[in-house]
Parts: C-alpha cells; sequence; structure tokens
C-alpha cells in the first residue's frame, strides 16, 4: 500500500486527537484576533478562546454559514493582510456576489499536500499523466488538482473544461493515465468516445478521480466500464479550501477525511446538536490550520455521517460516507452551484420580462441541461422573432455572467407559468 504521509494518514486516535487539540486552540486564538465577525461572535456570547481546553468545546463556537462570508464579501473575513494573500479563489452566490476565500503561501503549500495525499490513496502515482478536464479560473478545482498533482510529480496535461473532441484527442495522442473531472463530463466524454470509434484499448487511462458534484453507484460502474478505469470521489468546498478536504482510496468504502486540518462534525440541521459517529447529519467544518481563511463549525448544508474505523487501506483517519444530498435547494448543473435565487436576481426587473419563471433541469445522455423558462409581459413581442431572439440573447447572456454556465433560455406567452397562492415550484428536475 502506498501512502504520502504515512505517519499522518495512519495516525493513532489519540494523537489525531492531540494535534487537532493543539491546532484548535492555535487557530481559534488567531481568528479572535484577526477577523472582527468571530471576535463579534464570541464577545455576544462571553465566549473566549482560553474557553476552548477540549476537542468537545468546539461546540461552544457559534456556527458559521454561507451569509457570513457573503455578508462580509469580499475580504471582509481574512485573518492574513493582503499582502501574505497570494491567491484568491471565488465561488458563485445567490446575489451574484461570489463568495470569496484567501490563501496564504503556507496554505496553497498544505492544499498542494493534502491533494497529493488524495491522489496516492486513489492509485496515482508520479508517473501518471493527469489531464485536468475541470475549468480553470476562480473555481478552486482545476487549480487544487493542479498544483497537487505537481507537487506529487505527475504530468499535467491542463485541457480545461469543454472541446470535446480535442480532450479525446490529446488524452489518446498524449498517453493520459489519470484523468480529473466531473462525474457527468467524464461520462459524456466516453459516449463522445464510442460516437467517434473510438475502442477503450486506444487509450491509456486508468485513474478517473471525481469531484465537484455527487453521482450514485450506478453511475460510477458505467464510467469504469465505459473508460476502463478504477473511478474515485473527493470532497471539497472553496469555504474551506476546496478539493482534498476528504476523498476516497482504491478501496472505495467512504472519502478519508483529512483530519490534521479539518475538524468535522455532524449535526441535527434543525437543532444544531451534535451527532455521534455513524448517524446522517449535516457536516459541519472548522479548518485547523488555515491562515488566509480560517472557519469555525462552518455549515456546509451536505448531508452524510462518519464512519470510526481503520479502513482496509490502512489509513486510520475517520472517514465520511457519500454525501446523500444537501438541505437545501441548491442545484448542481454541470458541477456549477446554481440557485434558484440567483436566477430570479438576474430575471426580476429585465425589460419585457414578468417576474414568473421554472427552471427545468434534464439529463441529454450524461449531461446536465438547463432550461430557463421565462414569462414575457406582453404577448405582442411573440410576432416578431428579431425582438425575441435579442431578449432571449440577453437573458442568456446575463446568467452566463453571473452562473458561470449557458442555460437554454424559452420566452413564454404571458400567464402561462402556473401560478400558486402557496410556495411557487419554481425547479421541475426531470434527471
Amino acid at each position: 500500500m502506498q501512502y504520502y504521509q504515512k505517519d499522518i494518514e495512519c495516525m493513532s486516535r489519540n494523537k489525531m486527537n492531540a494535534l487537532q487539540l493543539e491546532r484548535l486552540k492555535a487557530i481559534v486564538a488567531y481568528t479572535y484576533e484577526n477577523v472582527p465577525m468571530y471576535k463579534q461572535k464570541f464577545d455576544a456570547i462571553g465566549l473566549k478562546p482560553s474557553d476552548i481546553q477540549t476537542l468537545n468545546d468546539l461546540q461552544k463556537i457559534p456556527f458559521t454559514v454561507k451569509d457570513d462570508l457573503r455578508d462580509n464579501y469580499p475580504f471582509g473575513l481574512f485573518a492574513a493582510p493582503m499582502k501574505k494573500i497570494v491567491r484568491v479563489h471565488a465561488s458563485s452566490g445567490t446575489t451574484g456576489k461570489p463568495t470569496v476565500v484567501g490563501y496564504t503561501k503556507n496554505d496553497l503549500d498544505v492544499w498542494a499536500d493534502l491533494i497529493a495525499r488524495l491522489v496516492v490513496q486513489a492509485g496515482g502515482s508520479d508517473e501518471d499523466i493527469a489531464q485536468i478536464a475541470f475549468g480553470y479560473g476562480l473555481f478552486t478545482g482545476a487549480f487544487g488538482l493542479h498544483y497537487g498533482l505537481e507537487r506529487l510529480g505527475a504530468t499535467i496535461v491542463p485541457t480545461s473544461s469543454g472541446n470535446t473532441e480535442k480532450q479525446i484527442m490529446l488524452m489518446k495522442d498524449f498517453g493520459t493515465t489519470l484523468f480529473v473531472a466531473t462525474p457527468s463530463y467524464a461520462l459524456h466524454i466516453s459516449e463522445m468516445m464510442e460516437e467517434l470509434g473510438y475502442k477503450r484499448d486506444d487509450f491509456k487511462l486508468r485513474l478517473a478521480m471525481l469531484g465537484s458534484e455527487g453521482h450514485t453507484e450506478e453511475m460510477r460502474a458505467v464510467l469504469e466500464d465505459k473508460l476502463g478505469v478504477l473511478a474515485t470521489e473527493n470532497y471539497g468546498l472553496s469555504e474551506v479550501m476546496g478539493p482534498g478536504v476528504a476523498g476516497e482510496c482504491i478501496h472505495k468504502c467512504g472519502q478519508h477525511i483529512a483530519e490534521d486540518c479539518f475538524i468535522y462534525e455532524i449535526i441535527d440541521p434543525k437543532t444544531g446538536e451534535v451527532l455521534p459517529d455513524g448517524e446522517v447529519g449535516e457536516v459541519v467544518i472548522t479548518t485547523i490550520n488555515k491562515e488566509g481563511i480560517p472557519v469555525l463549525r462552518y455549515r456546509t448544508k451536505d448531508i452524510s455521517y462518519l464512519i470510526d474505523e481503520e479502513c482496509k487501506c490502512g489509513r486510520t483517519n475517520r472517514r465520511m460516507a457519500k454525501i446523500q444530498g444537501r438541505t437545501d435547494d441548491m442545484l448542481i448543473i454541470r458541477g456549477v452551484n446554481v440557485f434558484p435565487s440567483q436566477i430570479e436576481s438576474v430575471l426580476v426587473g429585465l425589460e419585457h420580462i414578468a417576474p414568473y419563471y421554472q427552471l427545468i433541469v434534464t439529463k441529454k445522455g450524461y449531461t446536465d441541461q438547463l432550461e430557463v423558462q421565462v414569462e414575457l409581459d406582453n404577448a405582442e413581442l411573440l410576432d416578431s422573432f428579431a425582438q425575441l431572439e435579442a431578449v432571449e440573447k440577453h437573458i442568456q447572456h446575463k446568467l452566463q455572467v453571473v452562473l458561470g454556465l449557458t442555460a437554454k433560455i424559452k420566452l413564454m406567452a404571458p400567464k402561462s407559468i402556473p401560478r400558486t397562492t402557496g410556495k411557487a415550484k419554481h425547479v421541475i428536475d426531470l434527471r
């Protein structure tokens, strides 16, 4: 069995608890001193950093939620001065303003090591040629995997997302062995390979590292069969770092948590009560060595449970079971987080558009499709093709800016979208 940092990955529970407590005390004090929001939250309930003396004392700290990041946009939660922030990433927010995170040089070094650890436990090595089909940009996925694979010594092919035929050509010509993508895009590529007449033996693929969106075991089985790979899943979110927070090993029996950097809790999403290992609830994460933007007890809204037993691979860190869903209504479209309220913020107030809309989510093959049905405010517009086309393109562009993906726009006749006296049903998910 191969390890990247065996002393950490196979650390005894007593030693890991001691390391976590040491780092927790330090990060709480650091955060209290350097992030006004946390000082205000602590002071409001009379909590001092010195009150955190055990791991269980973590429960005394108030939760952090996504609104805290939005309310402190862009740099209000940074604990380090900007001259020490060497990288900024961001994810989309419900109002069009992204949630922004910053990294010091040490943060990036730790991140690279965690990704290298993730790759090795999935079966990767410095002999792999790794093709990264995540979109490069403010999204954490591509750069996170890039620098971690580079730290390990693998050869990087940074193709980014899209241009599928070229992806396949390069995959074949370069002899790609490790493929990084969303599950849906990986399956789309496998379908395109078949359409272009390729066979599995035309490629040297052996590993697929999937992230950014969930997938079923059935989808994984299809992908592994079509591409001839071992496919592993990894987990992360930009608010606490990005990818590398947890990930599967070759045995695919839960995602190993980087417990030297993150403390996981599972809570009852309604009461906030901490649940024991094995019980299903909302994942809460505390960063314990993050300098740029430390986050205490972040409510992820992801639903899972913890597994506290040694894995067949020999690693002793707790594992997180596959994410079962979310506590909110967020959609994941081709790896991009989409909130109905984001779309509403774009549509409401636009010329010629009534404040009624529906989102139709379907799959074409294995690729998510989003159709935004928008109601016109004047039936006379239906008689002007040129004007309809102009309105569609305008809406599509506005949504592209906010969401970071292209949606199909369908303009509807006035009063054609169902009304209700209760809660409006904006999303029709047909996947």
